[in-house]
């Protein structure tokens, strides 16, 4: 989905005809026939393998999501990929990981306006939850952050530092134990994301509404069963057109109403003095609570909340919704039946955004030529419509070699 800027606005309403977008895909052979094998053979076994070049066969799951033995296996596939990465994490990490605990998480470039700092803040509070009634009976979760900043960007790698420090306190607390865990997932890449993705239960795609052009990870998830916790932004807005949204979780603002926030006037320090919990959490980070070596380690992050002119991606505004909206979560995952049966009507919405569709899109409303199905011919061998066509270009560069 491309982001039209304001610039174009005049253009576009002369000419709309010659304004398209194309909504972003995902190639599924990658992100679940190889990353995701037995939940690819699963579905297999119901519907065929169609799908595997076809995506939008995958409706046919709807049919099956009062399949109880369906359902079961599902659970089982899901259940087996977090025991799996669960065993790699504490590996790597040296955190024992409650495999039974919500994988919570939120992989893609560290910016404030994808707005990781809400997660942290939604982190702080559920610890502060946990210190202040320890008895309570608390859904298990297991936090993930991971991506990478831009080598110049300071704020970015402020934020990674934040979520370090905030697991270091997290994972040490005794009275914490295993039911939170916090972990930052360390040279995010394709590989790791294969790993990882199957294993999620939830999918944190939070940016401010109006600031994501689209994103694909959130179509990663979706396409192997997680569930999403989004805004209306980028291409959050069609998954739950496709999935409907009583099956994903969405809270925060819609774009109009962050113009209309900015138009009247946004402060921040307003909606932290009337909050509790969000000053709780605020407080905690300037005076070091996270950063007892360094109090004042993270003061610029508090000060681009509260600043005159802070909070630029309204984060503080969002927090009290998205602290419900996670509580609705944690309601839904004590019903595992009902947490699968929405999994299902996910993995089964996720047609759209292959990539196929994608570039069948791009064939046909922006290059004027007709997709087709033909296989590709080997690397080695010649591409049709040239002279070697069907040859083996080794072995004529072979001929060419001996005949200088």
């Amino acid at each position: 989905m491309c982001a039209i800027s304001n610039r174009f606005k005049s253009f576009y309403e002369l000419t709309p005809e010659k304004f398209q977008n194309k909504t972003n895909g995902i190639t599924p052979r990658r992100w679940l026939v190889l990353s995701n094998q037995n939940l690819s053979n699963a579905i297999t076994e119901k519907i065929s393998e169609g799908w595997i070049t076809n995506l939008d066969e995958l409706k046919k799951l709807k049919d099956l999501i009062n399949n109880e033995a369906f359902v079961k296996n599902i659970q089982r596939v899901k259940q087996e990929n977090k025991e799996r990465l669960a065993d790699w994490l504490t590996k790597a990490y040296h955190i024992q990981i409650n495999p039974q605990s919500i994988f919570d998480m939120q992989v893609k470039r560290i910016h404030e306006y994808k707005r990781q700092l809400l997660n942290v803040l939604h982190i702080i509070t559920m610890y502060n939850r946990i210190i202040k009634n320890p008895n309570e009976n608390y859904v298990p979760r297991t936090v993930m952050i991971g991506g990478k900043a831009a080598p110049g960007y300071h704020m970015a790698k402020k934020i990674i530092k934040l979520v370090n420090s905030v697991g270091k306190i997290v994972n040490n607390d005794p009275v914490v134990s295993d039911r939170l865990k916090v972990i930052f997932l360390e040279n995010y890449r394709v590989t790791l994301a294969e790993q990882i993705i199957p294993a999620a239960d939830l999918s944190e795609q939070i940016s401010l509404a109006g600031m994501e052009a689209s994103g694909t990870s959130n179509m990663k998830f979706m396409l192997n069963g997680a569930l999403t916790i989004c805004t209306l932004d980028g291409a959050n807005v069609e998954m739950a057109e496709e999935v409907g949204n009583d099956n994903i979780f969405i809270f925060g603002m819609t774009v109009d109403d962050v113009e209309k926030r900015r138009r009247e006037g946004y402060h921040a320090r307003d909606i932290y003095e009337k909050n509790a919990e969000l000053k709780q959490a605020i407080d905690q980070i300037q005076n070091g609570f996270f950063s007892p070596e360094n109090p004042a380690l993270f003061q610029d992050i508090v000060d681009s909340f509260l600043r005159n002119d802070g909070d630029h991606y309204m984060l503080l505004a969002d927090y009290e919704e998205y602290i419900k909206c996670q509580e609705r979560v944690n309601e839904l995952y004590r019903d595992q039946t009902a947490w699968t049966r929405k999994c299902i009507l996910n993995i089964a919405a996720s047609g759209k955004f292959s990539s196929d569709r994608t570039i069948a899109d791009y064939a046909r409303e922006i290059w004027n030529v007709e997709p087709t199905l033909q296989a590709l011919p080997n690397p080695h061998e010649g591409r049709p419509g040239t002279q070697h066509e069907g040859e083996n270009i080794n072995i004529q560069n072979e001929k060419q070699k001996q005949s200088q």
